[in-house]
């Protein structure tokens, strides 16, 4: 079994080692997790293309030494020309193209406002243009194509290739990219190097932006300058359980932050620490169970929202539905929101400042756009609202999306600092739990709780079935034992990507820091 990374000074876990390297050179010069955070950001917006860009929408978890963490919402809401109207004809938002491209990207508001709290808690003072060094060489001289790339743009070719920018961007020659040929993006590496000139914020209201408002008007996509304008990453209070480990926190809505934690706050009813691999398996997918249906009674916008989201937390209501679970019968259930690549990464400092960040297109690729001049590849977040207006989740020009993103952290109880999260849809919470379980409630050292056989409930990509899907590395009596529970049981491969690319950092009470990156990715925990 692999072991985990330890480091004295400075901690990065991604799950692309170029993105790692990014963090770990601003720490070693001065940077603090913030700003480290911020550059991996933007090396890895480029060299894991299908997973994330600066045309997505981004999540911020920071938790400093010493006072209350702080969430930063930095996602986009539906253009202005996104009205129902709009998708006259349609029995629900397409995909892919530019219908598909409906939100505004928030990722970039959120690098921003994560900058301005590294200020006010004494660091940021490394210049943009040393943040986005390293994007901007991989964009301009590239990078070597990776596996995960290669299998997406195989997988997705087909749906992608006559999509606007597309195959003029990933495609090599008219060819699917082979793993490790170079690949370079001009167009990006010119959008970058202006970024570091005018500021982030010229992607919503300065030069950029008028450049990137025509290229939409083109591309037919219902995206105005004023809906740009519009644009501003949010601070939150994160959402918070109270665990008898220690306090959990994670994003408030529009993501399913919610369900991360109702999940951890059901299963503390139910004895984890002395649980079985079934035991572990069959109770957190109950609770998952349970906590979908949550989720998809109350989590939109936050708006439209009337009940108190952090009231669903409450130890009363978890205890009641921890009382409903049958720990020898699997429970019907409907179906859930799907699958969704995105990136999560981890940074912590010397100082102790620690960092949970996820940022993400949607589907690999988004909606498959690039535009023309900028090199922008544009999400498709909001092929997550219905064009049903009776929904929760109904279209409306302006309205924040639903978003599977939750970056996840903890203050233990026994004094560490835990951050820790994974890509995937609604296996997300799922993989957080697992994670959580298994290290802090059962022992389990941190990189084997990474790297063990994980599961999802619900759909992978290009699958309809909502079945629990486990690795093959689970033992052939934890298969027949969940069979025989009732659940719905199919094998994954060893070690797939559909259950997600997770990751951890732990800081010890002694200030030492522990990574553990996850072996499905090409990540890495990099420390000094």
């Amino acid at each position: 079994m692999m072991q985990s990374n330890m480091a004295p000074s400075g901690m990065a876990v991604t799950p692309h080692h170029l993105a790692s390297e990014t963090a770990l050179s601003v720490l070693r010069h001065g940077g603090d997790a913030i700003e480290a955070m911020v550059a991996a950001a933007a090396t890895i917006a480029v060299v894991y293309p299908h997973m994330n860009g600066i045309g997505g929408d981004g999540f911020w978890l920071i938790v400093p030494p010493e006072g209350e963490p702080i969430a930063i919402d930095a996602s986009g809401a539906a253009g202005s020309l996104a009205s129902l109207e709009f998708y006259a004809g349609e029995t629900s938002i397409p995909h892919r193209g530019p219908k598909a491209a409906l939100t505004v990207p928030g990722t970039l508001s959120g690098w921003d406002e994560a900058l301005k709290i590294a200020a006010q808690l004494g660091g940021g003072q490394l210049p943009l243009s040393r943040l986005l060094a390293d994007a901007i060489r991989y964009a301009a001289d590239g990078i070597p194509v990776t596996q995960s790339q290669t299998l997406a743009t195989h997988s997705k070719y087909d749906e992608l290739v006559n999509i606007p920018g597309f195959a003029e961007t990933f495609l090599d020659r008219g060819e699917i990219p082979r793993a490790g040929s170079r690949f370079t993006q001009p167009r990006l590496a010119e959008t970058l190097t202006r970024l570091t000139v005018e500021g982030l914020d010229s992607f919503y209201r300065g030069p950029l932006a008028a450049l990137i408002t025509e290229e939409l008007a083109e591309s037919g996509m219902p995206i105005t300058l004023q809906d740009l304008a519009a644009q501003r990453a949010k601070r939150r209070i994160p959402l918070h359980l109270s665990h008898q480990l220690g306090d959990v926190y994670n994003m408030t809505p529009p993501t399913q932050g919610l369900v991360s934690l109702a999940i951890l706050g059901i299963t503390e009813n139910l004895d984890m620490a002395q649980a079985s691999e079934t035991q572990t398996v069959h109770r957190i997918v109950e609770a998952t169970k349970k906590t979908f249906a949550l989720r998809d009674k109350y989590i939109t916008d936050p708006r439209h929202i009337t009940t108190s989201i952090q009231s669903l937390l409450e130890p009363e209501a978890l205890a009641a539905l921890a009382a409903e679970i049958d720990d020898n019968q699997a429970a019907d259930w409907g179906a859930g929101k799907g699958p969704g690549d995105t990136v999560w990464m981890g940074v912590i400092d010397s100082s102790g400042l620690a960092v949970s960040f996820i940022q993400s297109i949607y589907h690999e690729f988004g909606s498959g756009v690039v535009l023309p001049k900028s090199g922008v590849l544009w999400q498709n977040r909001g092929a997550a609202f219905s064009l049903n207006p009776e929904s929760l989740l109904s279209l409306a020009p302006g309205k924040q999306p639903f978003h599977t993103l939750n970056p996840a952290a903890a203050r233990l109880a026994d004094g560490r600092t835990m951050v820790y999260g994974s890509m995937g849809g609604d296996g997300q919470p799922q993989t957080q739990a697992a994670i959580f379980t298994r290290h802090v409630i059962q022992g389990i050292p941190l990189q084997e709780a990474v790297t063990a056989p994980r599961w999802l409930l619900g759909r992978t990509w290009g699958q309809a079935s909502d079945s629990l899907k486990l690795e093959g590395r689970f033992s052939p009596e934890t298969f027949k034992a969940l069979l025989e529970l009732g659940h719905e049981v199919e094998a994954l491969p060893d070690f797939s990507e559909a259950v997600g690319h997770a990751g951890a950092i732990v800081r010890h009470t002694n200030g030492m820091l522990e990574g553990a990156y996850d072996p499905r990715s090409n990540g890495s925990a990099a420390g000094f």
